[in-house]
C-alpha cells in the first residue's frame, strides 16, 4: 500500500510538472494519474471502495465548504434568480430531452430512461468552480451564473436520490413516509445550521482564537466543515450541501478570511484524491468496444446542454455570458457518478449501460479544464460584441491625433486616465466589459464600447494616428489577440502593455513589443526604492 502511495505521489508531480509547463490545469494531471495506476496496480476495484470513494467526496466538500466563504445569505439572495429559476429549467428541460430521446428513440423503460435524463443533466462542481475561483472568474457575470446554476443541481441531487429510491419501493405507505421524512429532515437541518450559525458560531471562534493556538483554530475550522457535512448526510442530503451552508454562515463573521487560509491546503489535496478517484473509472476495454456510441453520445449532450443553458441565459443576458455559461457546464458532473452506482446496486440500470456513461462522463470532466482555459479566447473570437448594447458611445472625431489610447477601464486603467489628466494629455478608452464602459460613461470619460481585439473597432478611434497605446487588461489570452489586432495596425511600436508575471511576457514574444512592463517586478522595485531612500514614513 505505501508502494502505491509513493508511486501515485510521484507520478502525480511529474505529469502536474509537464502539464504546467504546457499551461494546463492540474485536474488532468490527477485524472491521468488515476488511470496510470489502475492499470500499473490493477486497482479498478478500487474505484467501488466506499472508504475511498467518502475521503474523495470531502475534496468537495472543503471545495463547496470555501465557496460558501465567499457567498453571504444576502449575496445568495441576489442570485435567487439563477438558481431557483434558471437553474430548475435548466435540469428539467435536459432530463425531459434525454427522457424522450432514451425512452422512445432508444427504447428503455420510464425508470431507466428517467434516470439517464437526470445523470446527464448535472455538471461538474468540483472541477468548475475550482477553476472559477483559482482564475477569479467567479465574481463576472457568467461566474454568477454559473455557480447559480451549480448551486441548484447540488440541491437537485437530492430528489434525483429520492426518486431512486422510490423506484427501489414498492408499498405506497413507505413512499408516503420516505417523503415526509425528507421534508421534515430539510426543515430540521436547516434550523439547526441556521440557529447554530446565527447565535453560536461567532463567540465559539472568538473564544478558539483568543487562545492563540494556530492547531486549536484549524481543529475548529476542520470541526465545523466535517461536521456541518455529516449533519447534513445524516439527515439523509449530501456533504457538499451543509459544508456549502456552513461556509456561507462563516461569511458573515469577522473569521471568514482565517477560516478560508487555513482550510485551502485540506481542499486541495483531497480534491486531488476526489480526480484521482474519477481517473480509476476509466476502462480503456470500454471505451475500444463502444467507442462508435461513446463517440456519437459525448458530442450529443454536450450539445444538448449548450443549446439549453444557451437559451435560457440568452433570453435575460447578452451573448457573450450566455455563450460562457454553456460552454462552461457542458460536461457531465461528479454527482452523476454516485447517482449511476446507486441506480446500478438497484438493479435500475444495466451494468453495460452504466460503463458506458461513466466513460463518458469522465472523458467530459477531462475536456473541462481545457474548455476552461480558453473560455476567453473562445468567446472573443466566435462571439461578437452585441450592437444593441453600443448606445450613445463617444465618437473619435476622424482628425484626431497624438492622442493616447488606453485599452481598458478596470482598476489599473482608470488609474492611468487620473495621471494622464494631471498631465493634460489627450486620451481616448475602448473597453467593452459593460460595468466599467457604464462607470466612464458617468464620469463624462472619452469612453468607447467595443472589443479591443477587433481591428474595425481599433480604427474607429483612430490607433494608427495615436502618440501611444496602453493596455490596461489583466486577462493573459485576451491580451495576446488585442497585442496581435494592435500589432497589424501600429506594428507595436509605441504600445506598452503591463503583465504580471515573467511567464506571461514569454507569451508575448514575436508580436514585436518595446514596452513590456512585469507588474510584480516594479511594484517591488518601487518597494526596495522607498527603503533604500528611507522615504518611508
Amino acid at each position: 500500500m505505501l508502494g502505491i502511495i509513493v508511486a501515485t505521489t510521484l507520478i502525480t508531480l511529474v505529469l502536474n510538472l509537464i502539464l504546467k509547463k504546457v499551461q494546463l490545469p492540474t485536474i488532468i494531471g490527477y485524472i491521468l494519474t488515476g488511470t496510470i495506476i489502475a492499470y500499473t496496480f490493477n486497482l479498478h476495484s478500487a474505484a467501488d471502495n466506499h472508504e475511498l470513494k467518502e475521503i474523495a467526496e470531502f475534496g468537495v466538500v472543503f471545495l463547496m465548504f470555501t465557496i460558501g466563504l465567499e457567498f453571504s445569505l444576502n449575496h445568495l439572495k441576489k442570485i435567487r434568480r439563477e438558481v431557483f429559476f434558471t437553474g430548475t429549467l435548466q435540469i428539467v428541460i435536459t432530463t425531459i430531452f434525454v427522457y424522450l430521446i432514451a425512452r422512445f428513440v432508444i427504447g428503455f423503460n420510464t425508470q431507466t430512461a428517467l434516470i439517464i435524463g437526470t445523470v446527464l443533466s448535472l455538471s461538474s462542481t468540483a472541477i468548475v468552480l475550482k477553476t472559477f475561483n483559482e482564475t477569479k472568474e467567479i465574481n463576472k457575470p457568467h461566474g454568477r451564473r454559473v455557480f447559480g446554476i451549480l448551486i441548484m443541481q447540488d440541491i437537485a441531487v437530492i430528489p434525483i436520490l429520492l426518486m431512486i429510491s422510490f423506484f427501489s419501493m414498492t408499498e405506497e405507505g413507505a413512499l408516503i413516509f420516505t417523503i415526509g421524512k425528507t421534508i421534515l429532515a430539510a426543515i430540521v437541518l436547516l434550523a439547526l445550521l441556521y440557529f447554530s450559525g446565527r447565535y453560536l458560531l461567532e463567540p465559539f471562534l472568538r473564544y478558539v482564537s483568543g487562545t492563540k493556538s494556530d492547531e486549536l483554530f484549524v481543529a475548529s475550522v476542520l470541526l465545523l466543515a466535517v461536521g456541518s457535512a455529516y449533519l447534513a448526510y445524516y439527515f439523509g442530503f449530501s456533504y457538499s450541501l451543509g459544508a456549502f451552508i456552513a461556509g456561507m454562515m462563516i461569511s458573515e463573521t469577522k473569521f471568514k478570511h482565517q477560516v478560508e487560509a487555513d482550510l485551502i491546503p485540506f481542499r486541495n489535496i483531497l480534491l486531488g484524491v476526489f480526480f484521482i478517484t474519477v481517473g480509476l473509472q476509466i476502462n480503456f476495454k470500454v471505451i475500444f468496444e463502444y467507442a462508435w456510441i461513446i463517440a456519437i453520445l459525448l458530442p450529443l449532450v454536450m450539445g444538448l446542454k449548450f443549446v439549453v443553458i444557451y437559451t435560457l441565459v440568452r433570453y435575460e443576458d447578452n451573448k457573450r455570458v450566455a455563450f460562457k455559461t454553456a460552454l462552461s457546464l457542458i460536461q457531465i458532473g461528479e454527482f452523476s457518478l454516485a447517482i449511476l452506482e446507486l441506480a446500478r446496486s438497484q438493479n435500475l440500470i444495466d451494468i453495460t449501460y452504466s460503463q458506458i456513461l461513466i466513460v463518458t462522463i469522465v472523458i467530459s470532466m477531462i475536456l473541462t479544464p481545457i474548455i476552461l482555459k480558453n473560455l476567453s479566447k473562445a468567446t472573443a473570437r466566435l462571439i461578437p460584441e452585441d450592437v444593441m448594447m453600443i448606445t450613445n458611445t463617444y465618437n473619435v472625431a476622424k482628425d484626431t491625433e497624438n492622442h493616447v489610447v488606453v485599452l481598458g477601464y478596470g482598476r489599473f486603467g482608470q488609474a492611468i486616465v487620473e495621471e494622464l489628466k494631471t498631465f493634460g494629455q489627450n486620451y481616448v478608452v475602448l473597453e467593452h466589459n459593460v460595468k466599467f464602459y457604464q462607470i466612464g460613461k458617468d464620469k463624462g470619460e472619452p469612453i468607447v464600447f467595443g472589443n479591443a481585439a477587433q481591428r474595425h473597432i481599433l480604427n474607429s478611434i483612430n490607433i494608427k494616428k495615436a502618440s501611444a497605446v496602453i493596455v490596461a487588461v489583466n486577462n493573459p489570452d485576451i491580451l495576446h489577440l488585442i497585442c496581435q489586432a494592435v500589432n497589424d495596425l501600429t506594428h507595436n511600436s509605441k504600445t506598452i502593455v503591463t503583465v504580471t508575471t515573467d511567464e506571461e511576457r514569454e507569451a508575448l514574444k514575436g508580436l514585436h513589443l518595446k514596452h513590456v512592463i512585469v507588474e510584480t517586478k516594479q511594484i517591488a522595485r518601487a518597494v526596495v526604492d522607498e527603503i533604500m531612500y528611507c522615504r518611508l514614513t
